[in-house]
């Protein structure tokens, strides 16, 4: 089921109108219960989508979560709603209680504009303290509308979302860890830098001005990056200027998308456990989004074909011959980690060989 338009046009609405919404009523009715009706959840079925369903705590009786949506009798997914202006930090300890009296595996925090999925990958009928997967409606990006897109009624399988729960629980993670890193970069980062590039004891002073040089050099690592992409892009747009009206007419028809990048990242951190990053290059068509080696057609790695409502990625074998595989979602790439590394290992090989 393809979502993508709901949500957007979801997301116009919540932008254009949530300066007038004034109380979290108001936020429930026109922000939070579209996104349970774009899922496919009919809103006005209280078999389906129960309001202010009840959740007793023991002796404390009365309690409520402000939505459940059940599925053959058994509720799937619990919902507290906020005011849109209102942080959610400070609620996820009432959600907590609910998910411990309920038979579901899923509960959503929302303010109709920060969206918050929990599990209890950690511990079995105890919620995470952590999301496994959240988003702003205001900066959806391509990836997390398919993530989304797993909560719809047609597509809805628990097993499937917890296994990819504990996947989107890691990466986010391990992005958080990243982010943290590159920021304030901690002693231990730091110290794995210095111990490869300094001879002497790493006294405290060392480790003072190797902090420096580790977030200069990763700022320098970084902002050369997006230079050498917009500049790959600039040498592109020349080369249009090159070409017959023909060709350009069907270049201008290449959409690279969010989703493609992001399956183009992941390749790419396959295979540089056997190649340089600089000969792992993209070259997107009409058709599918191509990864090749040194930027040569004759030697495809992998087609990222994300086109069409399924996704696929194309894999070759020794006589580049592709054979295609669904998959469902963008870190079920990693499942060709061996096939990938083996074809890199074949060119390796090949061009030793000549």
């Amino acid at each position: 089921m393809d979502i993508q338009p709901q949500i957007k046009a979801l997301a116009e609405k919540v932008a254009s109108l949530k300066d007038q919404i004034g109380t979290e009523e108001a936020t429930k009715n026109a922000f939070v219960l579209p996104f349970i009706n774009l899922l496919g959840y009919d809103i006005f079925n209280p078999f389906e989508v129960v309001p202010e369903f009840t959740a007793d705590l023991g002796l404390k009786k009365g309690e409520k979560v402000d939505y459940a949506i059940f599925q053959d009798g058994i509720p799937i997914l619990i919902i507290e709603c906020k005011h849109w202006r209102e942080k959610l930090d400070v609620h996820g300890s009432q959600l907590f209680r609910y998910f411990h009296v309920t038979k579901t595996r899923f509960s959503l925090l929302t303010n109709g504009v920060q969206y918050r999925f929990f599990s209890d990958l950690e511990e079995s009928n105890k919620m995470d303290e952590k999301a496994f997967f959240e988003f702003d409606i205001l900066n959806l990006k391509e990836s997390q509308i398919a993530e989304i897109a797993k909560f719809h009624k047609s597509n809805f399988d628990v097993d499937k979302i917890v296994d990819n729960a504990s996947l989107l629980k890691y990466l986010k993670g391990i992005r958080n860890s990243i982010d943290q890193e590159l920021s304030t970069p901690s002693p231990e980062f730091v110290k794995h830098f210095a111990s490869q590039n300094y001879n002497g004891r790493i006294t405290a002073q060392v480790l003072e001005q190797f902090t420096d040089l580790v977030k200069k050099a990763f700022s320098q690592m970084i902002s050369e990056k997006v230079n050498d992409r917009l500049h790959s892009a600039l040498n592109k747009e020349n080369e249009k200027s090159t070409i017959d009206p023909v060709e350009d007419e069907e270049e201008s028809k290449v959409v690279t998308t969010e989703e493609e990048l992001e399956g183009f990242r992941i390749v790419q951190a396959i295979l540089r456990r056997k190649l340089e990053k600089g000969r792992i290059i993209a070259r997107d068509t009409q058709s599918y989004f191509g990864i090749l080696l040194d930027d040569n057609n004759r030697k495809p790695l992998c087609r990222l074909r994300f086109n069409s409502s399924n996704k696929y990625i194309g894999v070759f074998d020794k006589d580049k011959k592709e054979t295609k595989h669904l998959i469902d979602t963008l870190e079920d790439i990693y499942n060709f980690e061996s096939h990938l590394l083996e074809t890199a290992a074949f060119y390796e090989e090949e061009n030793n060989g000549n």
